[in-house]
């Protein structure tokens, strides 16, 4: 999946010669943070909805092109370069350019959540297990086999950094079981330690309260 596969539609464009009100129009219909600003159809920059808010009623866009930010991203990049450049950039839209420069669409960062989520498998049943363990002795192989051999099947993984200790790293891994107690006791013989889980303990808590803990887990 690269950036022009994320483009979506129905982002508005603003020209330099358009009133701020138009802006404001803009950013309140669509609910976004940027805009996209086009002269002499080239795209020039993005435009923030603070800076429009605090602008002078009567002036224009063209007025505002001190705040421009030049944000953009080649057709080519993938996704982990998008994501790099949302995160940078604060952004809820990116616009994408082609090699000669050529603006063709932007990605919101709704769409690129949602393909975040369908590649981390985040609808798919299952149990979650946040692992930790030395970088030295790191295998994806060893956790698929561990996890294989107590018939499960990894849906999708992730590898963090340890903010407090650069010789650790820590992995989230989606498992296509909602049981998970036997491949818990499994990767602590093999001295991972479990920072934390969630899936179907048959003898604990309920559904309910397991995407409860989940999610204040993320701190979402």
């Amino acid at each position: 999946m690269i950036a022009v596969d994320l483009i979506q539609d129905d982002i508005p464009l603003l020209n330099l010669s358009d009133d701020i009100s138009t802006a404001v129009t803009f950013f309140n219909d669509y609910k976004l943070h940027q805009i996209p600003v086009f002269g002499a159809s080239k795209f020039l920059g993005l435009i923030d909805e603070e800076v429009v808010l605090n602008a002078l009623p009567k002036s224009k866009i063209k007025d505002l092109k001190k705040y421009f930010r030049k944000e953009e991203v080649l057709s080519e990049k993938n996704l982990f370069d998008v994501l790099h450049f949302f995160s940078q950039g604060n952004l809820s839209v990116l616009p994408v350019i082609d090699k000669d420069n050529n603006y063709l669409g932007c990605i919101h960062e709704r769409i690129l959540l949602q393909k975040v989520c369908e590649i981390l498998k985040v609808e798919n049943p299952g149990g979650i297990i946040h692992l930790q363990i030395r970088i030295i002795d790191y295998s994806l192989a060893q956790i698929a086999q561990i996890v294989e051999g107590n018939g499960g099947r990894i849906l999708s993984s992730l590898c963090l950094t340890n903010s407090s200790n650069s010789k650790l790293i820590e992995i989230l891994i989606k498992i296509n079981q909602e049981e998970l107690s036997g491949i818990i006791q499994t990767f602590q013989r093999y001295d991972y330690k479990i920072i934390a889980s969630f899936h179907k303990n048959l003898h604990k808590e309920g559904l309910n309260d397991r995407l409860e803990s989940f999610i204040r887990y993320l701190n979402i």
